[in-house]
């Protein structure tokens, strides 16, 4: 299961874009990928059409795994892992592992 969501600040720990930061756009939680913004980008070709004439090629956000990222921690902005804690009301909330704090 992931502990990620969309709109969540990432910084990838492992692989060729190690060490960049985005935001989660998307989770795919059942092949577990992650696209984050301005990582991992390719270009793709698009052929002639009436929405691009010209043709041409765009560059891209390509998913990747999501065990290469980590959550940045809002205290201590230093990438952490999460856990899953109940709070007083009996909801469900997402800790940083390092701080403790909610994310």
């Amino acid at each position: 299961m992931s502990r990620l969501k969309s709109g969540d600040l990432v910084e990838v720990v492992s692989g060729a874009e190690k060490g960049k930061r985005g935001k989660v756009l998307r989770v795919d939680r059942s092949v577990r990928r992650i696209t984050v913004q301005g990582v991992n980008m390719v270009y793709k070709h698009l052929r002639k059409s009436q929405k691009h004439p010209q043709g041409g090629r765009i560059q891209l956000e390509a998913a990747f795994d999501l065990s290469n990222v980590l959550l940045v921690d809002p205290k201590s902005g230093k990438p952490t892992r999460i856990r899953m804690k109940i709070d007083g009301n009996g909801n469900k909330v997402r800790v940083s592992v390092k701080s403790g704090e909610p994310v």
